[in-house]
């Protein structure tokens, strides 16, 4: 009985052990066949030699409507087997005309004893097509004692090559890629790691050095990268650089910039930059025309940098819209002389008309009644000394220096523009802020994602900042709408029906290379329409030689633009009146004698 009861002991042991076994051997067949069977083709793959390489394209780059500003298009190398060339001589003759190339070059390229030579790169699909049914014909009509004479070794290696379809209009902005497929500048580069696709492998059987036709076997499927959508506009973009272009042309100025952004959303609706290059062909193009200046570009902006001032006293309360200063052509500060542009008597202006005519040294008084550090903190809050959060690659965030490095002449240059750097974007920002009631939004240029199979993933929400309130937002935008009047410095923005609102920029230029100032940067900065601005666009001119002022140079080309965006998206003209700001103190007498005399009657 002990016997028997051992037996079956040892019967469920052994029983045990086996079924232990077999789970083991089932678990390694599902890892091996499921679970990594993609690692363990990849490895098989790369241990045979018939396998070769399934290229993915890249994802497409394109406008908010789906009209691509980049793509990836099929193409062919054709390369040799140089060993398994006979006659290099006779064989380059047979294939010169069908290759398009001379019979030197050809032969060239065949001789040796190179596995892989390149004989032509970037071919069209059709001509590898054509050459392998020359070849093919050749072959067959040769009889048995012939056979060495056949024309053997050529083979196609399937690629992508970059595609271009708007050429230079926004190349700034979408960059291009290099000869091995990877992103070199712009968008190409700062997105390379989401554009680039996963490359796969296919293996296939040999017959006489050449790929047996029907012998093919993916092994791993190749996947695309990811297609971006942009926020800009292709038709606005042209608009825009075609006008930057003629400005930059017509005033011999060393480069332009103009951006068109919704206020609201952050979205960047245009982005043109004048000198510009052609993205289908880099070789002679210089480094510094492959950089994007809205965002890696810094300079003082000047008198646009006033509003910041206003802005900030407003929002402190120490001025109103019609507070009244005494301005005088120029005053010291800091053992320094400060002056306006051109030569006038002590004026009587209000706020609102010393942001109206640009005045330096009015300016100067208004940040007179805030403290360095608040002035300072206003700046920081509009973004100034920050990145915008764009994402475009190599964005500076300016120069901003920190209060306990200001000397005595700081806070009053700072006030009226100068002493500190930005970038195009920053500018375009601060009165993108100002538009919209005062919320700072991180401005934008994607729209959102779509993978291989079409699915579109909008881009996240951007963030925003409380700088000012919406009243004074709103007061700001008021004064502001008188610099485009016959009075300001900007009558030429000025947009039929349309209320703008906006303020000109002429700032000596600093050159770093000379540590010392030498030309101007010329701007105009505003936005439409000014009641309830819907879009914001900003003109920069670095060293303009015919003429220097942001109004007469910035202004037409804003004009330009804003007329074509506000017609293009249908903003019906200003349904209301454009209020009167008193500009200087006789006109603000006037205006309460008019008040007091209403209430009177």
């Amino acid at each position: 009985m002990g016997n028997l009861l051992l037996s079956k002991s040892r019967i469920a042991i052994l029983f045990t052990v086996i079924l232990g076994v077999l789970a083991i051997f089932a678990c390694q067949l599902i890892r091996v066949q499921v679970i990594q069977a993609s690692d363990y083709q990849a490895k098989a793959a790369n241990e045979m030699q018939s396998t070769r390489v399934i290229p993915a394209p890249r994802g497409e780059i394109t406008d908010v409507n789906g009209i691509a500003f980049a793509r990836s298009v099929s193409a062919i190398n054709i390369v040799v087997d140089q060993t398994q060339i006979t006659d290099p001589a006779r064989v380059a003759t047979f294939v010169a005309p069908i290759l398009g190339m001379s019979e030197v070059d050809i032969q060239t390229s065949i001789t040796g004893t190179r596995k892989y030579a390149i004989v032509v790169k970037n071919a069209r699909p059709a001509m590898w097509e054509q050459l392998t049914k020359a070849l093919y014909d050749y072959n067959t009509v040769l009889d048995n004692k012939d056979l060495n004479k056949r024309i053997i070794g050529f083979f196609p290696e399937r690629i992508y090559i970059r595609e271009y379809p708007s050429g230079e209009l926004i190349s700034s902005l979408i960059g291009f890629v290099r000869s091995d497929g990877v992103g070199a500048s712009g968008l190409e580069s700062g997105l390379n790691s989401l554009i680039t696709g996963t490359d796969g492998r296919y293996s296939y059987a040999r017959g006489n050095g050449a790929e047996i036709p029907g012998s093919q076997q993916e092994l791993i499927a190749a996947k695309a990268g990811t297609n971006i959508r942009l926020t800009i506009n292709r038709d606005v973009q042209w608009v825009a650089a075609e006008a930057i272009a003629s400005a930059v042309k017509s005033s011999a100025a060393s480069s332009g910039t103009v951006i068109v952004m919704d206020p609201r959303t952050g979205a960047i609706v245009a982005h043109a930059t004048a000198p510009t290059f052609n993205p289908n062909n880099t070789k002679k193009v210089a480094l510094s025309l492959m950089r994007n200046p809205s965002v890696q570009d810094v300079y003082e902006p000047g008198s646009t940098g006033k509003v910041m001032t206003m802005a900030a006293a407003l929002e402190e309360k120490t001025v109103t819209p019609t507070t009244v200063f005494s301005v005088p052509y120029s005053l010291t500060r800091g053992g320094s002389k400060f002056h306006d542009h051109d030569k006038h008597p002590t004026q009587y202006l209000t706020t609102s008309g010393i942001l109206a005519v640009s005045s330096n040294t009015g300016t100067i008084k208004v940040g007179e009644t805030l403290s360095h550090d608040t002035l300072h903190s206003y700046l920081t809050k509009f973004g100034i000394g920050i990145k915008t959060g764009s994402g475009l690659p190599g964005e500076s965030a300016g120069i901003l220096r920190p209060v306990s490095d200001w000397s005595g002449t700081t806070a009053p240059t700072v006030a009226f523009g100068q002493g500190y750097s930005l970038t195009a974007m920053q500018a375009t920002s601060v009165f993108a802020t100002i538009a919209n009631n005062g919320v700072r939004v991180s401005p934008t240029v994607i729209a959102g994602t779509s993978d291989a199979s079409g699915h579109f993933t909008p881009a996240g929400n951007r963030t925003t900042t409380r700088v000012i309130s919406e009243d004074n937002a709103v007061k700001l935008r008021l004064m502001m709408e008188s610099v485009v009047t016959a009075q300001g410095t900007a009558p030429s923005a000025a947009i039929p029906g349309y209320r703008v609102a906006g303020k000109t920029g002429t700032a000596m230029r600093y050159d770093s290379r000379t540590k010392s100032y030498s030309g101007y940067t010329a701007s105009f900065i505003g936005f439409a329409p000014a009641d309830a601005p819907r879009y914001v666009i900003s003109v920069t001119l670095q060293e303009p030689k015919n003429g220097h002022y942001g109004g007469a140079l910035g202004g037409p080309v804003f004009k330009k633009v804003m007329t074509f965006v506000l017609q293009s998206e249908h903003v019906a003209p200003t349904g209301t009146k454009v209020l009167p700001v008193a500009l200087n103190k006789a006109e603000l007498k006037a205006y309460q004698a008019t008040q007091i005399a209403a209430k009177k009657s």
